[in-house]
């Protein structure tokens, strides 16, 4: 079996498009149709339903998936074994992030991740959407959340300390509670799929679902809406901490801190072999953001 027909399948299962995928390996239309018929013709089964727009992968094909992309991954960790470490990352990296975070904490440090690594190519998503990284052809996703799935391989970048914040300017108009029960009095801001809001307490958890005064999906408009005077949120460390060093936004309930078990986590597919492209990512993020992440280390007062 050829590899490089195998590498063109991979990809056109990710793209959907015979022409975007022999075009991302250097191979012509007709070239790349030609492998994918020759790949059809070794196993004996038709892998790619074909239209005038786009193809599909069959069912066989659908099966023949995990399999070609553990054969990939399989040779590039061969490779990396035999060259005894010294053999550099290559191919296109496919990452999927968080826009918000992806936006701020990605994007600058992405000229020297591939200033280091100078054979890969990166293709950034930006999706605040839970993204399926097989169907998605991904190799790496960024999750800023607590983990549940068990068939994912993850690996902590950072943790992601959350603090209650206000601005000034509410905290003069509306005053600052005291207890979290007095949040259900107050205008709180809501990031959607963060409805509940669980404190510590001497006295043991408290749970809170407050009023959503003001609802959004998108981080860096809940921070906006919270600096702008309009309630009060949570918001996470990274998101935030510029804000707060400037006084546009002060954390609030400092004697009841919020119980939350999320980080920043690098996931990818449960596999026995990590991809050394996969691995310097990895390696590179962890280092870049440090421990505390630089974020937090800038923190004035929290």
């Amino acid at each position: 079996m050829n590899i490089e027909h195998v590498r063109l399948f991979v990809r056109l299962a990710s793209t959907h498009n015979i022409s975007m995928a022999g075009q991302e390996l250097g191979l012509s239309p007709a070239v790349a149709s030609s492998h994918i018929n020759k790949l059809e013709e070794r196993l004996g089964v038709r892998l790619v339903h074909r239209t005038t727009r786009k193809v599909s992968l069959t069912e066989e094909g659908q099966a023949f998936l995990p399999h070609a992309e553990a054969v990939l991954n399989s040779i590039e960790v061969a490779k990396a074994s035999v060259g005894s470490g010294s053999v550099a990352p290559e191919g296109i990296l496919r990452v999927t992030a968080p826009a918000s975070f992806g936006r701020m904490h990605m994007m600058p440090a992405l000229k020297g991740f591939m200033a280091k690594h100078p054979n890969l190519s990166v293709d950034f998503r930006f999706s605040d959407s839970i993204v399926d990284l097989v169907e998605g052809g991904f190799d790496v996703a960024i999750h800023n959340a607590a983990l549940k799935d068990s068939t994912l391989v993850a690996r902590k970048l950072a943790v992601d300390k959350r603090l209650l914040c206000a601005s000034p300017e509410y905290i003069r108009k509306f005053g600052e509670p005291k207890h979290p029960s007095e949040l259900n009095e107050h205008r709180c801001i809501i990031l959607h799929g963060l409805e509940n809001w669980q404190f510590s307490s001497a006295d043991g958890p408290i749970n809170i679902k407050p009023k959503g005064y003001f609802k959004s999906d998108n981080g860096e408009a809940v921070r906006e809406a919270s600096a702008s005077g309009i309630g009060i949120t949570i918001n996470s460390a990274w998101s935030a901490y510029k804000h707060l060093n400037k006084g546009e936004l002060v954390t609030i309930l400092k004697d009841y801190p919020l119980i939350t078990e999320t980080s920043i986590w690098a996931v990818y597919p449960s596999s026995r072999l990590l991809a050394p492209k996969v691995r310097a990512f990895i390696e590179y993020f962890s280092d870049y953001y440090g421990d505390p992440p630089y974020w937090e280390s800038h923190l004035k007062n929290i």
